[in-house]
């Protein structure tokens, strides 16, 4: 292998993978210079007289040595930019004193070692960029809808392949319980985060954040997208229901109408994409008592109390409207809480009188701490929403026996008898 084969096939090959992972010929060449600067360093302690000309496309190296003649017994002969006039008239008889020696460095110079590990250093430095171009790429794209193609499903996480062929998942808590994958379906859902894993990129995707629903509702309504209907907030229990508050600033747009579209139109699209999750497009209001009526439609409230020291809002309804206002599995009351920001608790009216409901954590001298936990899990955080549903519901929904569950009705009966 001559001296040029040496540095033309380390240039070329190097080009090539450069080009296929997409780098641009200036960070190319400022590779390469990178690492033939790190040869010359260990060879000769420093580079700074030594000039490096590349042309990547013929593969072509030459590196320059600069050197001042200086007389045989001078004192500056050790500096690394002198040299001696006896050593400069060997590479030329007539040099003289003063004159500069350009001389001209080849690859094979510096040993077969050090050509192998500039080779792994290139490809290496190729890698690290890419990973990184990539980690800049995604981080851009935090909180964007983006498309991927289902490659693998593992039990905690699903990977998809992006437009390019990267690797990206979306972990098993950032997937909606009912999506069910194929492989080279294609799936959508936001960036959710980009992370450094062991100096890999991992480019995390959700489909339950709040987040992706908000960016649905940008591509299905373009009042939305353009900015005349604002969303205020947005609470979801992903695949089962949603609240989102919608305000306009235009008085002849209705929010509420342009987000559901003629028929449904626009929100069928985001509820079909959310496996069939139920949305609520609310109308914000700053006025706090109409806000939570309309957070807890359909039920209808017959009155509010509020108290904003202690975060909590009581609301008195008729016995018809209690489950309404409660929802399936508590879901209706527990997002209307999360999306006005204050603790609801419901109460029913019996002939005007109120009949209190009671939290579940008071029974926690005759129910065990880990029952309670499972029922509000499901959004129950109270005696009356326990007893709305059935023990088949009930069964259904949480990991208790059908006996615990008759057990904890019968408690609960007794309190209100």
């Amino acid at each position: 292998m001559t001296t040029h084969d040496t540095a033309a096939g380390l240039i070329e090959s190097f080009a090539d993978f450069a080009k296929q992972k997409n780098i641009d010929r200036p960070t190319m060449i400022r590779i390469l210079e990178d690492v033939f600067r790190n040869m010359i360093r260990k060879k000769y302690e420093t580079d700074d007289n030594f000039d490096i000309i590349i042309n990547a496309d013929k593969g072509d190296l030459e590196i320059w040595r600069f050197r001042e003649i200086v007389d045989d017994d001078s004192e500056d002969i050790w500096d690394h930019d002198k040299i001696s006039l006896t050593d400069a008239q060997k590479i030329e008889p007539d040099f003289e004193v003063g004159e500069e020696v350009a001389e001209q460095i080849y690859l094979d110079d510096f040993g077969r070692r050090a050509v192998t590990t500039a080779r792994q250093t290139l490809i290496q430095k190729v890698k690290d960029l890419e990973k990184d171009i990539l980690f800049q790429k995604y981080k851009e794209l935090v909180g964007e809808i983006i498309a991927g193609e289902v490659y693998q499903i593992l039990s905690k996480e699903v990977l998809l392949i992006d437009a390019e062929g990267n690797e990206i998942s979306i972990p098993r808590n950032e997937q909606i319980q009912k999506d069910r994958y194929r492989k080279g379906e294609s799936v959508r859902a936001i960036v959710h985060k980009v992370e450094m894993v062991n100096g890999n990129p991992k480019i995390i995707l959700s489909r339950t954040s709040p987040v992706f629903l908000e960016r649905l509702f940008e591509q299905e309504v373009p009042e939305v997208y353009d900015g005349l209907i604002t969303i205020k907030k947005v609470v979801r229990e992903p695949g089962e229901r949603a609240k989102v508050a919608v305000e306009s600033y235009d008085d002849r747009i209705d929010p509420v109408g342009a987000c559901v579209g003629m028929k449904g139109s626009r929100i069928h699209a985001i509820v079909r994409e959310l496996q069939n999750e139920n949305i609520d497009v609310i109308n914000f209001t700053e006025n706090l008592e109409l806000y939570v009526q309309r957070a807890l439609s359909p039920a209808k409230i017959s009155s509010i109390k509020i108290d904003k020291d202690n975060s909590r809002i009581s609301v008195y309804l008729k016995p018809d409207q209690v489950s309404l206002a409660i929802g399936k599995g508590g879901l209706n009351i527990k997002l209307a809480s999360r999306l006005v920001g204050y603790e609801i608790d419901v109460f029913r009216e019996l002939d005007g009188q109120v009949e209190e409901d009671v939290d579940l954590d008071e029974f926690s001298d005759e129910i065990e701490g880990w029952v309670i936990d499972e029922l509000k899990r499901i959004g129950l955080d109270t005696a009356k929403s326990v007893l709305t549903l059935s023990k088949e519901e009930l069964v259904r929904r949480t990991d208790l026996e059908e006996e615990t569950i008759e057990d904890v009705h019968a408690i609960l009966r007794k309190e209100f008898e």
